[in-house]
């Protein structure tokens, strides 16, 4: 009898034990991820929602919050964003917010395509007509297909989350804007809430259609996990801000002229990562061609002040229409739409950079330029009238002469040609007969064409 007693104890206690976990799952608070879409609207934003979503719905959250604020993006990106949205396995709540914020253009379609939709207070949606890859309105053929494109999507999407169809077709047509308190009058978005926990109160007890069946959206208490862009995705997305690929193309530019002026390979190779960082974040813009036109004009007058003895009047030209380029780099936004530009700050930083980089530059070509006629004594005397160093300089070739090449002479090598158009090689003893500009005229210091051991300096 007493082992029996004893028997049952245990069983009971295991049972209590297999139990206990059971009853703590039931019991646990459901759990909403949080993914901000803040900024341009582009392919890395699209790869980050698509990531997100699969991730919340793999680790059984309960819903997922879209928290927007951008003043829209490409539509390519666009497309791929509602649709994980409208074919996600659990429910997807957007939400524009916190105050201040904006769902224009691409922001709108996202908005539109959330099971649940609200805005805080103080916030705007729409102005989502199509514009091409530089902000410029469309024409022609081009405009018909992408506006009727356009078109049906915004349609299909209201369609499918039940929302009005003519205020999004609105939207697209004609850039219609609106407030929150507006939008929820035309049935275009679902209340309004001016926080997450506003948002979560104001979703739960909502059904919603998701994956073909009724939900009923239970999120009282739920645990809020934000979740953020992995760090390449963050790296990639800050390269669409508008001020840091305006400075990322300034720096690479000043990289390649460093390179032009001393080569070398660290400002060369800096000047191109920086100028294909710039692109990419670029390619998310609202690039105005004719703006970086001037900015590439600017440059090339700051190259032409190397060359050319404008007494820094080259450059002065060139900041000025830096500033321009600078300016006008983006195209305006459309109505509702938040501006896209470089801070004037950030301009005048730059100007004021661009300014001390080139007097530096500038005076260092200079000094080459003196010190390129005085060594020689070819183009140049010292203050008593005298040649420092008479014609007949000894040099060494460095990089074969057919007829031009470059040689080794007075401590330095110099682009140099033969005089008499003969092919000299590497190594072979010449000495200085004359100079063009910064090229040495030269010919065979030994007539019989010995190769001596090079004259060099490592």
């Amino acid at each position: 009898m007493r082992l029996v007693l004893r028997a049952i104890v245990v069983l009971a206690v295991a049972l209590g034990v297999c139990a206990a976990p059971v009853g703590f799952a039931a019991a646990a608070p459901p759990r909403v991820a949080v993914l901000s879409l803040t900024g341009i609207v582009d392919q890395v934003m699209a790869g980050y929602v698509h990531d997100g979503i699969a991730r919340a719905a793999q680790e059984g959250a309960a819903a997922v919050v879209l928290r927007i604020d951008t003043p829209g993006g490409s539509l390519d990106s666009t497309r791929s964003i509602t649709q994980d949205i409208l074919g996600a396995s659990i429910p997807v709540i957007t939400w524009v917010g916190p105050q201040g914020a904006w769902a224009a253009s691409a922001g709108t379609f996202i908005t539109l395509a959330g099971a649940v939709a609200v805005m805080a207070p103080g916030t705007n949606i729409g102005a989502a007509s199509p514009v091409g890859a530089g902000g410029q309105d469309l024409t022609g053929t081009e405009a018909a297909k992408t506006m009727s494109f356009a078109v049906s999507s915004i349609t299909s999407i209201a369609e499918a989350r039940g929302r009005n169809v003519s205020w999004a077709v609105s939207a697209v047509r004609n850039a219609t804007s609106s407030s929150a308190t507006e939008a929820v009058s035309e049935h275009a978005v679902d209340g309004i809430a001016a926080t997450l926990p506003d948002v979560l109160a104001f979703a739960t007890g909502r059904q919603v259609q998701v994956g073909g069946r009724t939900v009923t959206l239970e999120l009282t208490g739920a645990q809020v996990q934000d979740v953020g862009m992995n760090p390449l995705q963050s790296f990639l997305h800050l390269l669409a801000d508008p001020n840091l690929a305006f400075i990322l193309f300034v720096l690479g530019a000043y990289g390649l002229i460093l390179e032009f002026v001393h080569p070398n390979l660290l400002s060369g190779t800096a000047g191109g990562v920086a100028l294909i960082l710039a692109f990419l974040g670029f390619g998310s813009l609202p690039l105005n061609l004719a703006g970086l036109l001037l900015i590439v004009l600017a440059l090339g007058l700051f190259v032409a002040d190397l060359t050319v003895p404008s007494h820094g009047l080259l450059t002065l030209a060139g900041i000025v229409v830096f500033v321009l380029g600078a300016g006008a780099l983006y195209t305006g936004p459309g109505p509702g739409e938040q501006g896209v530009g470089v801070a004037w700050p950030v301009i005048a930083v730059m100007v004021l950079v661009t300014a001390a980089f080139m007097l530096v530059v500038v005076s260092a070509a200079w000094r080459i330029r003196r010190r390129a006629r005085l060594p020689l004594g070819l183009g140049g005397s010292t203050p008593d009238g005298t040649l420092p160093v008479p014609p007949g300089m000894a040099a060494s070739v460095r990089r074969p002469l057919a007829p031009e090449g470059t040689v080794y002479a007075g401590g330095e090598e110099w682009s140099a040609r033969s005089a008499d158009g003969a092919v000299l090689d590497r190594g072979t003893r010449v000495r200085v007969v004359g100079q063009q500009g910064l090229v040495l005229l030269v010919e065979r210091a030994d007539p019989r064409g010995s190769a001596d051991v090079e004259v060099s300096r490592t």
